[in-house]
């Protein structure tokens, strides 16, 4: 991950100008996960140590009770590592350990929209009201009126497909109450809706942060693409991803909950308390209960999942919509997701988080490095990447044919200045490490 997004401890980092580089892997897909030594895949096994002692001093430290790591290329993974503990005082973290990864569910989500998108169940510029009507009148925040209402105006035209699934379709989230309109989501209860069309009555009332297509805004819009899924497939999201994505990927440890007789393996989940500068039970409203299965499967955030199931996830976009046999999705199909899919006035306007001038795009629900000397990283032209809340991140290299996933499991890391820049630092030293690319 190369950027952070802020909300609530949502993150954010790359994405490509134009189609990533598939040959390595079109050519010879060898997705088997086995164990390889990192020089045979052009690491140095003595610079990847640095990547683990970082991580182990960040434990050492007190910044993290436990943490996984995982590094692959060629197919092979050359780095799986634990540290720590899966709780403070508790069993030693393992490589099983199983972690709520909150918005790097979004990819899985969009990897579901794929797969309907491929069976033409719907197209990229097509508005959202042919598949959800109740947004046909939205509005748009234009200000408060002394009493704190808002003044509002309707919108110009509803959403697209492609906006949704770009976060500029004008939504906001609630992760944050710093703003209006993101307060007034938070004070909906959206987040907690306990149905899907409860969700979807809700955010139809609610207005636009701004109007559609002209502003890049982290938002509810992937759980609007789960509520699609639904409605597109005739069945529940978790029912979807089971048969589609994680039932043919072989993921055993995936899902929107945890049987009992997997519970001792989830990682306990922490917050930092801003006073006390200290880790603490997390005990707030993005504590997901994972004991049972919600009565709303957020496409946007409600997935747990293990290093290694994760791991096969991101073998097969590596891997071009492909592993061990099991075709999920087309080449062409990964590298139109992973495209910057961002117009020139959002990646123009002031500010902007993803842009020309950052050397970063937005694709459909994964972030891209289009330019890696302006964005400052190490990472290939064409990485793209996400994270979750919790501190969980990834990020697939196609130029290098490499990937690599972090596990944490601190709500708002971004509160302890050592945690904050986690994904950055990691990929700097995965790539200090990788001394011949070449093999």
């Amino acid at each position: 991950m190369r950027v952070r997004l802020t909300m609530a401890a949502a993150m954010a980092v790359l994405t490509l100008a134009g189609g990533p580089a598939w040959s390595a892997s079109e050519a010879a897909p060898v997705a088997i996960l086995a164990p390889a030594e990192p020089q045979a895949a052009g690491f140095s096994p003595e610079r990847l140590k640095r990547l683990d002692a970082y991580m182990q001093g960040l434990v050492d430290q007190g910044h993290l009770p436990g943490a996984t790591t995982l590094i692959a290329r060629h197919g092979k993974v050359v780095s799986f590592e634990t540290f720590g503990r899966k709780a403070i005082d508790g069993a030693p973290m393992t490589k099983d350990t199983v972690f709520r990864i909150y918005s790097q569910t979004k990819p899985v989500t969009g990897v579901a929209m794929m797969i309907l998108f491929e069976e033409g169940k719907w197209r990229l510029d097509d508005p959202v009201t042919k598949f959800v009507p109740e947004f046909a009148d939205l509005r748009v925040y234009k200000g408060q009126n002394p009493d704190g209402t808002f003044v509002t105006e309707p919108a110009s035209r509803p959403p697209t497909m492609r906006e949704i699934m770009s976060h500029t379709g004008g939504f906001a989230y609630g992760l944050r109450t710093d703003q209006p309109v993101e307060k007034a989501y938070r004070d909906s209860g959206l987040l907690s809706s306990k149905t899907p069309r409860a969700f979807i009555d809700t955010l139809s009332k609610l207005p636009l942060a701004s109007q559609p297509g002209t502003e890049w805004r982290y938002s509810a819009s992937v759980d609007v693409q789960g509520y699609i899924v639904e409605k597109l497939s005739g069945q529940s999201l978790a029912d979807f991803m089971q048969s589609r994505i994680f039932g043919p990927l072989k993921m055993t440890d995936t899902g929107f909950w945890l049987p009992p007789e997997k519970t001792d393996r989830l990682a306990a989940l922490y917050a930092i308390d801003p006073k006390a500068k200290k880790l603490v039970v997390a005990d707030n409203f993005m504590v997901l209960d994972v004991s049972k299965p919600p009565p709303v499967a957020s496409g946007g955030g409600g997935l747990v999942s293990t290093t290694a199931d994760y791991a096969r996830f991101a073998q097969m976009l590596l891997n071009g919509g492909e592993l061990d046999g099991a075709r999920i999705l087309a080449p062409g199909t990964i590298a139109l997701m992973a495209g910057n899919h961002l117009s020139d006035p959002v990646m123009g306007a002031p500010g902007a988080m993803f842009s020309p001038a950052r050397g970063l795009g937005f694709g459909l629900d994964v972030a891209v490095v289009t330019d890696p000397v302006r964005a400052g990283t190490l990472q290939g032209e064409g990485t793209y990447s996400w994270g979750g809340a919790a501190g969980t991140w990834f990020w697939i290299d196609p130029k290098n044919d490499l990937f690599m996933l972090g596990m944490i499991h601190i709500l708002g890391k971004e509160a302890d200045p050592a945690l904050a820049r986690i994904d950055l630092d990691a990929a700097t030293l995965v790539y200090q490490a990788l001394v011949d690319p070449t093999k």
